[in-house]
């Protein structure tokens, strides 16, 4: 008896990349690990430590190292890009733009040139611009390729909420939406608890809140992490494998993630984070929550703010992104001077 083997590339094994490789061994989601990264010395002990540990799993998991050869990667069911320099993000997530876009054009067309066929889960910074470019370049339909943007977020959210009412995360449904960065909203006006709206419940003191606040606090909680650790990793990475899960199991699972926009919600041409369904066929459908007018202007202005970063790029072609070795375009500012 023959079984699929479930394949899963990882691009970037710095902070989130092998969190995430560990998490799909712990949680038996995966059967083997590719992994690439530019840097051997780190890539090299990434491998050997994870497939140490390997003993302790549900099952057995292979881990390679694939070096910088990211062809290697095209038979892959789903691919993470993890790429980046989270030191260029102690300020904002768009701090890593070029130099994340700059990582993901050297690999993502040579990958469609050796006909990845697969998913992309893309968790590098600013999510939703990486997001549109990986799009763009895989040539893979928009279902395929998907960010884990406000996912995280949304878990923030939820927690906040959960300490607030002193109420289980599980009971609370709410969504952080619009772009993984300080734009984002809290879709507060569609949150429920036990399916009925947090706002009809306003006169129980249970669930006074200050709904600004609580906002404010999901939106700022990566800076914690990063501002104790000059990172975030853990929770991020469990959002990624999450995401690679619900595709592996077609869970057809309602999340929060950055996923391409084409007239939901007003907004068309770009990736940004709203809940969806995923399943084995990816993005399945996207689910329109009930904005307030605050909401949906706050919304349609993070929209803005990602189309004004995806237009701050350097012009990239598909057909130099697939060459070998890829000739990178002089960075704006560069161009500009």
């Amino acid at each position: 008896m023959s079984a699929h083997i479930v394949s899963v590339g990882i691009i970037g094994v710095g902070h989130v990349g092998p969190h995430v490789a560990n998490s799909l061994i712990l949680q038996g989601i995966a059967d083997e690990l590719l992994l690439c990264d530019v840097n051997e010395t780190k890539l090299a002990a990434e491998v050997q430590d994870l497939n140490d540990s390997v003993a302790f799993a549900p099952h057995r998991v292979t881990v390679v190292n694939c070096h910088a050869d990211y062809e290697r990667l095209a038979g892959c069911d789903v691919i993470v890009n993890a790429a980046g320099n989270v030191s260029l993000a102690a300020v904002s997530r768009t701090g890593e733009l070029f130099a994340t876009v700059d990582t993901a054009r050297t690999f993502v067309g040579r990958l469609a040139g050796a006909g990845f066929k697969g998913f992309w889960v893309n968790i590098s910074n600013p999510c939703d611009v990486v997001t549109r470019e990986l799009h763009r370049l895989s040539g893979l339909s928009a279902g395929h390729v998907i960010g884990t943007g406000t996912l995280l977020d949304s878990a923030r959210l939820r927690t906040v909420l959960s300490l607030s009412t002193k109420l289980a995360p599980e009971s609370i449904q709410a969504y952080m939406i619009g772009e993984h960065g300080d734009t984002q909203i809290a879709a507060l006006h569609a949150a429920s608890i036990a399916g009925k709206p947090l706002r009809e419940l306003a006169g129980n003191p249970h669930y006074d809140l200050d709904f600004k606040e609580i906002e404010v606090a999901a939106r700022r909680g990566g800076y914690i992490a990063y501002r104790g650790k000059q990172c975030t990793e853990y929770a991020v990475a469990n959002a990624g494998a999450r995401l690679i899960r619900a595709i592996i199991h077609d869970e057809n699972v309602a999340l929060p993630a950055c996923v391409w926009l084409d007239g939901q919600y007003g907004q068309q041409g770009l990736y940004t984070s709203v809940p969806c369904v995923i399943g084995a066929d990816g993005v399945r459908e996207i689910i329109e929550l009930p904005l307030s007018t605050e909401e949906q202007q706050g919304f349609n202005a993070s929209c803005d703010t990602v189309r004004r970063n995806f237009r701050r790029l350097a012009p990239f072609s598909i057909a130099d992104s697939r060459r070998n070795p890829v000739v990178l375009p002089p960075l704006p500012e560069e161009s500009e001077a």
